[in-house]
């Protein structure tokens, strides 16, 4: 079952002293870069959080913009050209698959580019069940995109990349809010499409055991250029200690130890019976949930794409009503006895009782600086100056957001603004957190620090319910556990 209609040939890319800089930032995302990939090479893009991996990969793509989007200097060619002249040659996949989204219908968005690239219409259609069928999206091709997890958004956006065989893929971590299956079989289709075209293929990944045995070369950005390059597996293992300094998952590498001091109160705050969450008829046939959070434990939330672990979140948050059961507050937690269901509450009430963190980070930002970001919620609590001034700096420090303060958050790498979006919510100190893929797009240094912040706000009493795919979390802070299963099978979650 083949996608390709003619031999295709990869791209070459050529960075000579680059440097982008965001339009009102002091500082150089990325500085005096000099890069060579040749044709049909396979390239791990590995550092830092914040080191300008993204901000590369955009200038490749050719999106970065014009000068009011930011500087450049020195030069960056694709096939010997600038970037913006061969976009027809290169497939990306953006951190955030909500923004690559374009048509209401599955399958038109994955027709999408092939009708750009004005691929025959009678091979477009078979080129968009193919790719369908190899990422593992089983839904219907005239399925409401709005409607899709933000996994199946992810496996959505790389379809339309297979479809369209470009000479250059571009990957930016499209597997972090994938489920464990789903990981390597995006992968394994990425790589499928790359043998059989020849594409050039340049992937960033914070967790380099998913992408070690498919590529050829490991480039390690700093925030000064290049620190290592060389042969994949060979520079993870000979360049160990300096990754896993710079924050590079390292595989093998064991996981932190967590100092703990677990708080006694273990009060019941949130009891759901019979709960049912989404939209539909259907969900209120199936999905009955039972369970409990309580103070001081975090409840984490597993399951694979598509399963209901973001409307759920949502639901707990007081965001939206319950579609069946009952979702309600203790008589002690609630603002009002009459009111025991969150969702009744005003946004008020909600702000110092349960704080919630969206999958996607830019849909809770709304101030211009990352500073007043932090402030929103404690200058709504009317909290007095010093007292604001004193948590967004500590804050700041702990996430390794200082250097950002006066930042638009909108100009942040996707780990900066996860944290940005944490931090926004610990700044009003709820009773109840509910974290929605918390540990995405983190660097292993920033994912120990963000990881250890949660386990101090947990043994400080607060309830944490996190959705994640990321197992190494819920290895070391899953204290209960909600466990939803796939859409096909009748089962009710399991709670354990």
């Amino acid at each position: 079952m083949s996608l390709a209609t003619s031999p295709r040939t990869g791209t070459t890319i050529r960075a000579d002293g680059w440097g982008w800089r965001h339009a009102g930032r002091d500082e150089w995302a990325v500085t005096s870069l000099d890069l060579h990939i040749r044709e049909g090479e396979r390239v791990l893009l590995l550092g830092a959080s914040g080191a300008g991996k993204s901000t590369l990969l955009h200038g490749i793509a050719g999106i970065l913009g014009g000068q009011e989007d930011g500087d450049e200097r020195g030069t960056l060619l694709v096939d010997g050209a600038p970037p913006s002249r061969r976009r027809d040659r290169i497939g990306l996949v953006l951190q955030d698959p909500d923004s690559q989204v374009i048509l209401s219908r599955v399958g038109d968005d994955v027709a999408f580019g092939m009708e750009n690239l004005r691929v025959p219409r009678q091979s477009i259609w078979q080129r968009v069940r193919v790719a369908l069928k190899r990422v593992g999206l089983t839904v219907p091709m005239d399925h409401n995109t709005s409607r899709l997890s933000g996994g199946q958004k992810q496996r959505l956006a790389l379809a339309g990349v297979i479809a369209m065989e470009p000479g250059l893929i571009l990957l930016d971590e499209p597997t972090a809010n994938l489920d464990p299956a789903g990981v390597h079989e995006v992968r394994d289709a990425v790589v499928a499409v790359a043998d059989r075209t020849g594409a050039t293929l340049v992937v960033i990944e914070h967790r380099t055991e998913i992408w070690l045995p498919v590529v050829d070369r490991a480039v390690v950005l700093g925030h000064d250029g290049i620190i290592a390059d060389g042969p994949a597996a060979a520079t993870v293992e000979q360049e160990q200690e300096m990754l896993l300094t710079a924050g590079v998952w390292v595989p093998g590498a064991p996981l932190p130890h967590l100092e703990r001091t677990r708080s006694t109160d273990e009060r019941v705050v949130i009891t759901a019976s019979q709960l049912a969450v989404g939209h539909t008829s259907e969900t209120h046939r199936r999905r009955r949930l039972e369970f409990e959070v309580r103070r001081g434990r975090t409840t984490v939330v597993t399951g694979p794409n598509g399963a209901g672990k973001s409307t759920l979140a949502l639901t707990l948050g007081g965001l939206i009503p319950a579609a069946a059961g009952r979702l309600e507050a203790t008589t002690e937690f609630a603002p009002d006895p009459r009111r025991l269901d969150p969702s009744a509450w005003r946004s008020k009430e909600l702000l110092t009782r349960i704080g919630s963190v969206f999958q996607d980070p830019e849909h809770q930002f709304l101030a211009a600086t990352v500073r007043d970001e932090l402030a929103i919620g404690p200058r709504a609590l009317k909290f007095d100056d010093d007292r604001i001034a004193t948590l967004t700096e500590d804050l700041l420090h702990r996430l390794r957001l200082n250097h950002l303060a006066d930042a638009n958050p909108y100009t942040l790498s996707g780990g900066e603004k996860r944290r940005l979006s944490v931090a926004t919510v610990l700044a009003t100190q709820p009773d109840v957190i509910v974290l929605d893929e918390p540990t995405f797009g983190q660097d292993r240094r920033t994912w120990e620090e963000l990881v250890q912040l949660i386990a101090d706000v947990v043994d400080a009493g607060t309830a944490v319910v996190a959705v994640t795919h990321d197992e190494e979390f819920a290895q070391l802070l899953a204290d209960d556990w909600i466990e939803l299963p796939a859409w096909e099978t009748e089962e009710e979650a399991v709670t354990r």
